[in-house]
Order: structure tokens, then sequence, then C-alpha cells
């Protein structure tokens, strides 16, 4: 079938890359018009959990009680005794267009504590702005962000909406700088590993397409369902890595052919039977372990899977038609513009060089070798049996970023959790106000609250007919595991009959979210493993190999997320790498990560095996097909593995 295809191929060569050209013009001009229709904050809640419903009965009968922007003033002086600095602060505040901010709250107009800094020199306002997502108050702050400065005070402007401003913009900025710094590299590196310009090319011909072919899916996505900014990284990492993948595998087998066959139409129909079915194979492998993240409600994952699966069916079907198009039209000047000889030279013969020498070696001795390997591997997973989980927020900012420097303030200079209390709101049968009973019930719930170790205090905060709101207030960390402790035990208070309470709060949201996550992973790595099992096993038609490839996978994740910990959480390399350690991880990282890396060292594993396969069926001799695999593919890997570092670092 697939050397059927590449005859078809080349006979419309000229057809095939006429209708990509149309294609790829469309793209670029609709395509890329994707960035405006992103869903550009949040998406790591988990839906229809307890944090989410207390969010949304909350906004029912109180409105929304979060603020969306944090604005600290600071002095020499103290602020809050001084009727000058009231009044440039209430005036600035005042003079905010009402079509961009529907309320405002201050130490003046709450006469609260928790308003004013130990210092006394700080003190803060806090806006919840309109609009009804988290993307229509992103430009609600852009049109107030210039006005809330204060003349004589020094301000600083933080938040929620604040920082997923900034964290957006980092992310936008820094796809452009990232491509415009690997794009170079990788034309070297590509110039060097095959030796010419238009073989070199070609790969990242392919790369733009898959970019652009991406964008074009997220896009029709973003029509029928929420997607999430950060799909754009997987997006621009895996369709410029993958194409590198294929474009390696696909040239440097049409270089190989093109000195064993007659015509170029054979050689290009051997190249797309062989190295084009391997590229069908790996791509479809990827693309069921990106479409797992698919079964998690979070919409930050899904977006990644959505992001995922288009970009690598872009990239596999441009693979398997653009680029055997192209390879048709130059033939032989696939080698023209040469500027050196290729690091990887067409072998006719397989039963010598470096790779072959290993493979015969590590053959002698496979226990020894596989010990140590395994030894290695689990050392090196080792830091991942202490990981602690913990949120995303204003820390992964650059240090001078003013959302960060507002939420450093806020947790070392003013009480705690001025902005981030865990908050339950009770429901009775009845009315609260007026009835003796339920505001016993009531004060007894609030005493048994500020009982939970950890806990500095619980008020009510508000109460509008049978639901009653009380703020918890506590030590720790918002995103520690004490503070999840303290969720947990909260829940577990028991109310009186007929009453329950809701639990949420930025604390309440991350252990809803762990959950979540948890509640899914076995589902996911189930998937990933029986689509693996079952690909491969049509591949090469053996039960072993789709077994050995798995297990050799896990040793690999658990040492990845070992070093993981080892770097992010305990903060090693964090002066090299530029990043401030928080002594966590966001736990939806690890899973992403499964999600690539695990379709990734698979691309490699398919690309192996099918090279021995190929050795074997024409020898039957296993160690000879073996070595000789290895030898014909171990610097192809390796190259790939190279450039794909390139692309992500």
């Amino acid at each position: 079938m697939f050397e059927t295809w590449g005859r078809v191929v080349y006979r419309r060569r000229r057809l095939v890359l006429a209708i990509a050209g149309i294609g790829l013009i469309f793209a670029a001009v609709w395509g890329t018009g994707v960035f405006g229709s992103l869903q550009t904050a949040g998406g790591f809640d988990a839906p229809n959990s307890q944090s989410q419903q207390e969010a949304a009965l909350a906004a029912r009968t109180f409105g929304r009680g979060s603020g969306d922007v944090v604005v600290l003033y600071s002095s020499k002086t103290p602020i809050t005794a001084s009727p000058a600095d009231r009044s440039a602060v209430t005036a600035s505040l005042a003079r905010l267009p009402r079509s961009r901010v529907e309320s405002y709250a201050t130490y003046w107009s709450t006469h609260s504590a928790q308003f004013v800094s130990a210092s006394g020199r700080q003190t803060y306002a806090v806006i919840q702005l309109t609009g009804g997502n988290d993307a229509a108050r992103i430009l609600s702050f852009n049109a107030i962000s210039d006005q809330l400065s204060v003349p004589g005070l020094t301000t600083a402007i933080g938040g929620f909406i604040p920082t997923e401003a900034a964290i957006n913009k980092e992310v936008t900025g820094d796809i452009g700088r990232a491509e415009g710094l690997s794009m170079p590299i990788l034309l070297i590196l590509l110039l060097i590993i095959f030796g010419s310009l238009a073989a070199a090319s070609l790969p990242l011909a392919i790369g733009g397409i898959g970019i652009l072919g991406s964008f074009t899916a997220l896009r029709l996505l973003t029509m029928a369902t929420p997607v999430s900014i950060y799909s754009i990284n997987i997006t621009t990492i895996l369709g410029l890595g993958l194409a590198i993948d294929y474009g390696l595998f696909m040239v440097g087998r049409f270089r190989e052919e093109l000195h064993r066959q007659d015509s170029v139409e054979d050689a290009l129909a051997r190249t797309v039977a062989t190295a084009g079915r391997t590229v069908a194979v790996s791509g479809l492998t990827v693309a069921f372990a990106l479409a797992s993240l698919m079964l998690f409600p979070e919409t930050f994952l899904r977006s990644m899977g959505y992001g995922g699966v288009a970009t690598v069916a872009v990239d596999m079907l441009a693979a398997l038609t653009v680029l055997p198009a192209l390879l048709a039209v130059l033939g032989p000047k696939v080698n023209a513009l040469r500027v050196r000889r290729s690091v990887h030279q067409v072998r006719t013969d397989e039963a010598s060089g470096g790779w072959y020498r290993l493979a015969r070696s590590v053959m002698r001795r496979p226990l020894a070798y596989m010990a140590v390997i395994v030894v290695l591997l689990l050392t090196l997973g080792a830091p991942f049996l202490r990981v602690v989980w913990g949120g995303t927020d204003a820390r992964v900012l650059p240090a001078a970023a003013a959302p960060r420097q507002v939420t450093q303030a806020l947790s070392h200079d003013f009480p705690g959790n001025a902005t981030s209390p865990i908050e339950s709101l009770v429901s009775f049968r009845g009315p609260v106000a007026g009835s003796q009973g339920r505001g016993a019930d009531l004060a007894s719930y609030v005493s048994a609250l500020t009982r939970i170790p950890g806990v500095t205090g619980a008020a009510v905060t508000g109460v509008r007919g049978d639901i009653a709101r009380v703020a918890i207030r506590y030590s720790a960390d918002p995103m520690s595991l004490q503070a999840r402790g303290i969720v947990r035990q909260a829940r577990a208070i028991a109310l009186p009959a007929g009453a329950h309470a809701l639990v949420g709060g930025q604390s309440a949201d991350l252990a809803d979210e762990l959950s979540s996550l948890s509640a899914e992973l076995p589902l996911m790595a189930l998937v990933m493993a029986g689509a693996t099992f079952l690909l491969l096993f049509l591949a090469f038609g053996s039960i072993v190999l789709p077994v050995k490839a798995i297990v050799m996978n896990v040793l690999s994740l658990a040492a990845t997320f070992g070093v993981v910990v080892w770097i992010f959480q305990d903060g090693h390399l964090s002066g090299l790498l530029g990043f401030t350690p928080t002594g966590s991880l966001d736990p939806s990282m690890p899973i992403l990560m499964l999600a690539i890396i695990f379709g990734l060292s698979m691309d490699y594993e398919v690309f192996l095996l099918s090279r021995i396969r190929e050795r074997y069926d024409v020898t039957g001799d296993n160690a000879a097909a073996v070595a000789g695999g290895l030898q014909s593919t171990g610097g192809v890997i390796t190259s790939a593995a190279l450039l794909l570092v390139i692309v992500i670092g």
C-alpha cells in the first residue's frame, strides 16, 4: 500500500505541491488568526468540582467576591494615617470608568486591618473588573492599567488578572523569540548532518507546514470548544520537532535508495514503503499518546491534547504527501548545494561501523549492560518519590515583574491570606437571619473551623437568605499541603440535619484539581499503553516487542520525572536556568510530559525496530539484524534527538 502511494505521489507530484501551496497560503492568512481566538486565562480548574460549585453559588448569591486586580500603594510615612494619601487614592479609584470597573475596596472603605501592612507604610486596593469571563476582564484591565498610579505614592499592580495578562504576554513573546533562536541553529546542524542545503531545508519546510497547519486546526477547534493559549507551546515544539524527525527518516532513506534503485520513482516508492510506513505507525502512536490528554476535564490538558493531535496529524500528512512530492521533484538534486560531507554517509554495508560494534558489544553482555542502565535510571528517578504538588502563581514570572512583587508583598507584609482565604458557603433550610437555631448552628460551625490546626481565624462575611459565607484564614502558603489539609478538614466537619457546606477558594481549587487528575490518570496510562501495544503488535506481529517498549518507556519516564523534581522542585541549577524554585511542581506538568515523552520515545522505537525487522526479513539472523539495524539508524536517531533538544531547549 505504501509503495503504491509513493508511486502515485511521484506521478502527481506537481498536483500535490499545488494543493499544498494553496493550503499553506490559507493557513498563513487564516490559521495565524488563532491567537485571537484562544482562551487566554485559566483552564486548570476541575469542572463541576466542589470548589467550582462554591464559586458559582457565591457569584449568584453575593456577586463575585474575589478581587481581579490588587493595587499596592507604598509611602515613606504611615499611609493610612495621612489625609492626603487617602484623598489621592480614593480620587484615583473614583475616576476609573464604570464601564470597566464593577467595584473596589480599600482600607478607608472597609476599615479592615488586613489592608494595612505590618510597617503601616503600605496599603492596597482590590478592584473587581467588568466582564463575563477572564478574557473580557483582561481587556478591562488593559483599558485602565495606565490610570492606576497615584501621585506621591509608589504604585505596583498585581492580582489574578494582571498575573494572567503578564503570563500570556510572556508566552506569546517567548514563542517568537524561541523560534528566532532555534531556526538558525537547526539549519546549521541540519547542514552538518546532511551536508547539502537542499536536503537540510526539507525538514524545516515540513516543520513550517506542520506549525501553520496545526494553527489552522486549532482555530477550527476554537469554533466548537474552548482552547487554552498554552496549546500554542505544544504546537510549535511538536510541529517543528516531529517534522525534523520525519524529515530525517524520509530524506535519509531517499538518499540511500537513490544509490540502490534504478530510477527516482523506484527510490521514492521504496522510501515511502519503508520510512513512510514507519512515519505512519510512529505518527499514530504519538497521536494516541497525546489524545489521552483529552480524557481529563481540565481545559488546559484537553487543549494540549487538541493541539498535539492536530500537530501530529498535519506533520504526518505533510511527511507522506508534500515531502515525497518534493523529493520526486528534486531527485538526485536533493544532494545539491553541498557544503560538506554528510555526517551520515550512505552505507550499503551495514555490517561495520561504530553503532554496529556497540550493538555487538551489548549483545555479548546483555545482563551487565542492562543492570548498569536500569540502576542508573532508577537512581535518577528516586527524587520523584518525594514530589510535592503545588499550583502555578506569580512566581513563574521574572523577579522584576510587578504582579510577582505584589504577591510577595501581600504574603510577607500583610495579615495572612489577605486576598486568598478559604471560603465556605453554608446552606440552611430557611433564612439564617432572625432564626435563633440556625444562628447558633452557624456559630458552632465557625467555632469548629477555628479549631482546625493551622487556622488563624474564621468569620461570617455575608448572609443572604438561607446561605451564609464564612472566610477561613490560615498561616500556610495557599498552594501548600498544609492549606489543602485545612480544606480537607473543613469539608469533613459535620453540619446539622438539612444543612450542607461547599468549601472553595484557591487552596480548594488546587485540592480538587489534584483529585481530578489522580482519578483520570490510571485511565490515561491504560489508554496509552493499550494503544501502543496494539499499534506495535499490528506493525511487527509481536507480543514481546510492545511489552519491551512499554517497560523501557516506564524506566525512562521515571528517570525524567526524578530529574525534574531534583531541578525544579528542589531548585538545583535554578541560577543557571534562571527560574525561582517554589518547592513544588504543578501537577499538570508531569501528565503533559508523560504524554509527550511516551509518544516521542515510541517515535524512535518504531524507527529502529522497523529497520531491524527489514534486516531480519532478509537474513533471518537476529543478532545481525539488531546490529545492522542499529548501525543504519543510530546516527539518525541521535541527530533527531539532538535537534529536538534544540527545539525544546
